[in-house]
């Protein structure tokens, strides 16, 4: 089975990783960081003549059509870059969502301006006090006639800061959760903007009655279809982008570290000749390799048609547990520089433990998959 991007995709690769690098550097990204949006509208405006932003929408929607294996390279770039452009929580989630779910005028209204980089989405789905895999919303629906209205809190919502419109999923009157868009700047909506530790934004959403649309539904629907199946399956794709962005992250903080160790001397030698450290390193590629591997698994089946919430878990477990392990052994074998501002190398292990605790945590995967041990007739044990 052939593993390597073909030439197409290659060169999506190559075009999205010079196009970072022209923009980023350790400065820039610390400056553009440090700016109330967060990221570099500029750098967005490139995404969109790219492509980047309409890459896995239907081409009659203005996208490109690409499928998982493209999103997956570019998410990679993302996380080798460091770049804090909200790709993901901005365009490939919410857009994914709206691609499957929405109605063909909800798709032809909303997709193409997402492509073009006029319009932001996020998808507020998270509550307080909810953690993952979360069976339920305490943000109730209600109809009056032929108008629905929101009730309730949502946070984290991932950009939602930034956001033109939310996807926003609420409990319907019958039960289910249905799905439903909102005009961030609605009347009803109340947006708490603030920074997460890995320098991007986020919001808290406060819903006081406000006036929404359904998804997937024609206007002044009495009826909704249950969206539940809709919302695993964004997660899915979303941890499978997390953890290819993951793995980009991982290979520069290795390469960053190996790096330090050819430069830095002690007794006259560099301390790449010590062979304590020179094993270590060698530790952290072989957890590189074991997520890279992961990842590569989760996108060939997604790829396939496959949307299985146990894939995904069994990606995001390994890469998470690679991901604390090559993040502080960068941070050990730096040394107090690692930990340093100007220095990159901390700001990727702050990302890459951000992304450890999005959509699950290490330890959440590892119940989930633990509870499910009863339902196969095998299991293999490959690591600690």
């Amino acid at each position: 089975m052939n593993f390597e991007l073909d030439t197409e995709q290659d060169l999506l690769r190559k075009t999205t990783r010079d196009l970072l690098s022209g923009a980023y550097d350790a400065e820039t990204r610390n400056a553009v960081t440090a700016t109330d949006r967060g990221w570099n509208p500029e750098v967005w405006r490139q995404f969109a003549e790219l492509g980047l932003l309409g890459l896995p929408f239907p081409e009659e929607h203005g996208g490109m059509g690409a499928g998982p294996v493209e999103t997956m390279a570019v998410m990679t770039e993302i996380g080798r870059a460091l770049a804090p452009e909200p790709l993901l929580d901005a365009v490939y989630t919410p857009g994914g969502i709206v691609a499957e779910a929405g109605t063909d005028a909800q798709r032809a209204a909303i997709l193409p301006r997402v492509a073009e980089g006029d319009l932001l989405l996020a998808f507020a789905h998270d509550e307080p006090g909810s953690r993952w895999p979360s069976t339920g919303v305490r943000t109730a629906a209600t109809r009056t006639g032929d108008v629905w209205t929101l009730t309730g809190r949502k946070n984290p919502v991932l950009h939602g800061d930034c956001a033109d419109l939310l996807v926003v999923s609420a409990t319907l009157p019958d039960g289910g959760t249905g799905l439903f868009l909102v005009d961030a700047s609605a009347d009803g909506v109340t947006r708490t903007a603030y920074r997460t530790h890995d320098e991007r934004r986020g919001a808290q959403l406060v819903l006081d009655g406000v006036t929404a649309e359904p998804l997937g539904a024609a206007t002044g629907a009495t009826a909704i279809t249950d969206a539940t199946g809709a919302i695993v399956a964004a997660q899915v794709r979303a941890q499978a982008a997390l953890c290819a962005e993951a793995v980009g992250a991982m290979q520069e903080a290795l390469r960053l570290t190996t790096e330090y160790l050819k430069q830095r001397k002690q007794f006259g030698a560099p301390i790449a000749r010590f062979q304590a450290l020179t094993h270590r390193a060698a530790d952290m590629y072989v957890l590189l390799e074991l997520a890279s591997s992961l990842s590569l698994y989760a996108t060939m089946a997604l790829s396939d048609g496959i949307v299985d919430p146990a894939i995904a878990s069994r990606a995001k477990l390994q890469v998470g547990r690679s991901a604390r392990s090559i993040g502080q052994e960068a941070i050990q074998m730096h040394g107090g520089i690692g930990m340093t501002a100007e220095y990159p190398v901390g700001h990727y292990v702050s990302r890459l433990t951000a992304i450890e605790h999005t959509l699950g945590s290490t330890e959440d995967h590892l119940r989930v998959l633990a509870g499910a041990v009863a339902d196969h007739d095998r299991v293999d044990v490959t690591g600690g």
